[in-house]
């Protein structure tokens, strides 16, 4: 009896310490998204500011896509477009092209938006682009 609580013990010592570095490792992996979070936030409220549009706005939900649709040059009304599944992918790329085309960037940097953000937007916000809307 006595062995079997001993075994009995160090299975559950064992599951602690698997349970302490899991919480472990989510904590780091929250605080990594956090700081993704914040990165990605600073540099599209960099963007704004550059277009002469309040920074404050990336923050708002659905006002930060009218903002962009304003920015991109694109009209008001797509944001319904936005709403439709599969129609809102090509419509988003859409946007951040026209968006990388009004900072002087080629349709290749738009598609870097879109698909490592996390990566364009800091280079587009704290970069040297400077805004000139194309007609």
């Amino acid at each position: 009896m006595t062995m079997f609580l001993t075994a009995l013990m160090a299975a559950a010592q064992e599951e602690q310490a698997v349970s302490t570095a899991g919480a472990g490792i989510g904590i780091v992996m929250s605080l990594v998204w956090l700081a993704v979070v914040v990165v990605v936030i600073a540099s599209v409220w960099k963007v704004f500011t550059k277009a002469g549009e309040p920074g404050w706005a990336a923050i708002v939900p659905i006002y930060n896509i009218i903002v962009m649709l304003k920015i991109a040059g694109k009209p008001l009304w797509w944001i319904l477009l936005l709403l439709i599944p599969f129609v809102n992918i090509i419509i988003g790329i859409l946007v951040l092209i026209a968006l990388a085309k009004n900072f002087g960037k080629g349709a290749g940097f738009g598609v870097g938006l879109a698909v490592l953000g996390i990566i364009f937007f800091p280079i587009l916000g704290f970069g040297d682009a400077k805004f000139n809307p194309q007609p």
